[in-house]
C-alpha cells in the first residue's frame, strides 16, 4: 500500500508524534492506520523506558480549586523550554482535573500514564512529583495565587461563622490578597502556637549566645532575648507578618477587622505553597 503525505498527516494529527516515526508506522502496518497507532505507542513506551534517568531539573507548579476540595501538584522535566509547552501545561491541568474529579489523594498509575503519553509525544523525561489534596469544609473558603510561568503556587484557606460572607467581594478579594502575600513573604508557620518547640529552643540558644556578649545585666539580657524572639516569630508567622497590601497591620489584625466591618468572624486556618522543582508542599 502507498503511504500518502495525507495519511501521514492524519496519524501525526492523531498521535502528536513525528512525521518520520508515522511513516515508519504505517509502513510497518502496511497503512493500517489503528495498528499504526498500536505501533507508536509500543515506540513511544519504549522511548520512554530510556529516559526514565535523565534528571528533571526544571517544570512548574499547579493548583486547583473544586467546591469542596483544592489539589496541588509538581509536575517536573528536563528543560525549561519544555516548561513552558502549552502540551505540558495542558498536562498539569489535566491532571489536578482528574485528581478532583476522582478523588485521588496520591500518584497512581492512571496519573502516571497521562504523563508517559506526553513523554511519547515530547520525547524528554517527565515526572508526576508530587500531589497533594485539601478538603474545603462546607464553613470554608479556598483561594490560589500561581506565580510567572507556574515557579509558585500558593493555596489559602479562610473559615468563617457564615458562609455566606464568603459571597462577599471583599472576603473573596481578601483571600486572594493573602495568597498573593503567601507568595511574597513565605511565612515558614501559620502562627506562633504551630511554631516547632525546637526550633524556638533552637533560637532562644542563638539570641541568648548574642546578647550575652553585650555584658549586660540578666534580666536585661532575658529582655532583649525576649524581644528578639518575639520579632523573629513576627516574620516567620503568616498571622503576625505586615499585610502586603497594608504593613501598617498584621494579617490577623486585617482579618480581625474585616470580619467586624462585616458583621461576622473570619479566619485563617490554613496554607501551602508550592515552588517548581519541589517534591511536597511547604505549610
Amino acid at each position: 500500500m502507498v503511504i500518502t503525505a495525507d495519511l501521514v498527516k492524519k496519524l501525526r494529527d492523531a498521535t502528536g508524534a513525528g512525521m518520520m516515526d508515522c511513516k515508519k508506522a504505517l509502513t510497518e502496518a502496511n497503512g493500517d492506520f489503528a495498528e499504526a497507532e498500536k505501533i507508536l505507542k509500543k515506540m513511544g513506551l519504549a522511548a520512554v523506558a530510556k529516559r526514565q534517568d535523565r534528571a528533571t531539573d526544571n517544570g512548574r507548579v499547579f493548583v486547583s480549586i473544586a467546591k469542596d476540595k483544592a489539589v496541588m501538584i509538581s509536575l517536573t522535566c528536563e528543560t525549561d523550554f519544555v516548561a513552558t509547552n502549552k502540551e505540558f501545561i495542558a498536562l498539569g491541568e489535566k491532571i489536578c482535573a482528574v485528581a478532583l474529579e476522582k478523588g485521588y489523594t496520591t500518584i497512581n498509575d492512571e496519573l502516571n500514564a497521562l504523563v508517559t503519553d506526553l513523554i511519547s509525544i515530547i520525547k524528554e523525561n517527565m515526572s508526576l512529583a508530587s500531589l497533594t489534596v485539601y478538603d474545603i469544609a462546607s464553613d470554608e473558603y479556598a483561594a490560589s495565587y500561581t506565580h510567572g510561568e507556574g515557579s509558585l503556587a500558593v493555596l489559602v484557606k479562610l473559615k468563617a461563622n457564615d458562609p455566606a460572607l464568603f459571597e462577599n467581594a471583599e472576603v473573596k478579594e481578601f483571600a486572594n490578597d493573602l495568597a498573593l502575600h503567601v507568595a511574597a513573604f513565605t511565612p515558614m508557620y501559620l502562627s506562633r502556637d504551630k511554631v516547632d518547640e525546637k526550633y524556638i529552643a533552637d533560637q532562644v540558644e542563638i539570641f541568648a549566645a548574642q546578647a550575652a556578649k553585650l555584658d549586660k545585666p540578666e534580666k536585661v539580657v532575658e529582655g532583649i532575648v525576649k524581644g528578639k524572639l518575639a520579632k523573629h516569630l513576627s516574620e516567620i508567622c503568616f498571622l503576625d507578618q505586615s499585610f502586603v497590601k497594608d504593613d501598617s497591620v498584621t494579617v490577623a489584625q486585617k482579618t480581625q477587622a474585616l470580619s467586624k466591618a462585616l458583621g461576622g468572624t473570619i479566619e485563617v486556618v490554613d496554607y501551602a505553597y508550592l515552588k517548581a522543582g519541589w517534591a511536597a508542599c511547604a505549610v
